[in-house]
């Protein structure tokens, strides 16, 4: 029983620390950018976009494709940097232990 009760305390401080690297993501921004930086999408640890910046010579009203398509690779590339972040947190936490496959946490 004296193992059960550790093995309880480890999870219970697992949870506080995930719960502290949610608050932490939250507040964490990731920028990604795309066309060159003409295009630049800022967003939190947690995927929350804040604010888009774009060039103002992309702007043309008879071609709004090409801006369409640099404002979808910026968000995805900032997407892929709070993802990364989230995953090098989620390390430190685990102590580098892997992940099982497909499981996903709750933010």
């Amino acid at each position: 029983m004296k193992n059960l009760g550790n093995m309880m305390k480890q999870v219970q401080q697992m949870q506080e620390r995930m719960q502290e690297m949610q608050a932490q993501l939250q507040e964490l921004e990731v920028e990604g950018s795309s066309g060159a930086g003409m295009v630049k999408v800022s967003m939190t640890g947690k995927g929350e976009m804040k604010s888009i910046k774009i060039d103002p010579s992309l702007v043309d009203p008879s071609d709004t494709e090409v801006l369409e398509d640099l404002i979808l690779a910026a968000a995805n590339d900032a997407k892929a940097k709070a993802d990364e972040k989230m995953q090098e947190e989620m390390q430190k936490l685990t102590g580098g232990m892997p992940l099982p496959p497909g499981f996903k946490l709750p933010f």
